[in-house]
């Protein structure tokens, strides 16, 4: 009794489909988050100037916190009261313990006392990681905005 093999599937090629399926959703994914990112940073605030403040090299995985001229805080682009920013930070803070970097944004015409009330919920939920960012004076000067941050929480960027 003979055994007879069948030749004509024996040379059977990869699938592609599959793979490009899983390019796309990659991709999907990284347009997403890439779009989010900039959300953040949408918001339209002047920055104050400081003398001190160095351009940052990095860009880490951080929050951003916003305050308005009013006062008014924005997480990301998403409004939210002292609490619950409080809350956030405390939150953040538990997910990443002693990594996470907090950017504290502030108009130039808002009050001392919100970004004080900021930086002080960041110390309360153990962020040592926290900046304010500002405009450096060259960079004011030539009308660039690119954004410089000074750093109160004694950590390196």
């Amino acid at each position: 009794m003979s055994v007879r093999i069948d030749k004509g599937r024996l040379g059977v090629g990869l699938d592609m489909t599959p793979m490009i399926d899983i390019v796309f959703l990659l991709m999907i994914f990284f347009l997403v988050a890439t779009r989010l990112d900039e959300d953040a940073r949408s918001l339209d605030v002047v920055l104050p100037q400081a003398a001190a403040a160095r351009p940052l090299t990095s860009r880490p995985s951080e929050l951003v916190i916003t305050i308005d001229r009013d006062g008014a805080c924005f997480v990301g682009s998403r409004p939210a009261t002292l609490e619950e920013v409080r809350l956030l930070l405390r939150q953040a803070a538990a997910d990443n313990p002693g990594m996470q970097t907090v950017v504290v944004r502030a108009d130039e015409e808002t009050r001392h006392r919100h970004v004080v009330a900021v930086m002080d919920a960041c110390a309360q939920a153990g962020i040592v990681d926290y900046q304010v960012q500002a405009l450096t004076d060259d960079a004011a000067a030539a009308g660039e905005g690119t954004p410089a941050s000074t750093d109160p929480g004694g950590a390196t960027p």
